[in-house]
């Protein structure tokens, strides 16, 4: 069946930096191949929304702020488990702005997350503590958006904490394959995908 997207509904691209990158400092094999997939979906769409990860110096979440802790390490933070990363995303650097070539000009909101310093945050509606939002859920439900189409980088991270938290707030969610690309970190992936499908997430390989 052909999804049609109408004027309820959203593009919600997710992420797509210079740090995610080939090239960046925490970059997700073939993360620049969905930038023209990207493109070409928003033309589709009356409403789309970008996310940007926005971290400050020193960020909880840098394996750097954890001495003798390396990279992709999992530590116990206040609100749970937390994989470290490297320095990424640092707030006004070129490695967190978007990927020069995304085109962002139809975009009616940019979501900033992560400046929190002692807090995560990989979906677009929560921090990693699952209860402070962003604010973005009040602003698709005044704008009266209700189905979530999902695109961007990475998808067993931040899309795919996005999409579930879509599905628990009650809009219909949709994930385009096509704009996505994973990091696939120890079977991260499939993990997101069962997840996702359970919490009713729609997954579809592109929009014709």
């Amino acid at each position: 069946m052909q999804i049609r997207p109408s004027d309820d509904d959203v593009l919600l691209i997710i992420d797509v930096q210079n740090d995610f990158c080939p090239g960046g400092a925490l970059a997700v094999d073939d993360g620049d191949a969905v930038v023209p997939v990207v493109n070409r979906l928003a033309e589709k769409f009356d409403h789309v929304v970008l996310t940007q990860d926005w971290h400050p110096s020193g960020h909880s979440s840098f394996a750097t702020s954890h001495p003798g802790s390396a990279p992709f390490a999992s530590i116990t933070m206040p609100y749970g488990q937390q994989t470290l990363w490297p320095d990424h995303c640092i707030q006004g650097s070129v490695g967190a702005a978007f990927h020069p070539r995304l085109a962002t000009t139809r975009a009616e909101l940019v979501i900033r997350k992560g400046f929190r310093r002692e807090i995560d945050s990989y979906s677009a509606f929560y921090e990693n503590d699952r209860k402070t939002p962003t604010g973005l859920a009040g602003y698709l439900r005044e704008r009266g958006l209700r189905r979530v189409f999902l695109a961007g980088l990475a998808t067993d991270y931040c899309v795919h904490y996005s999409a579930v938290d879509a599905r628990r707030l009650g809009f219909d969610t949709v994930l385009v394959e096509a704009g996505c690309r994973a990091i696939d970190l120890s079977g991260s992936l499939d993990a997101a995908w069962a997840t996702m499908a359970e919490a009713g997430v729609q997954r579809v390989g592109d929009l014709g």
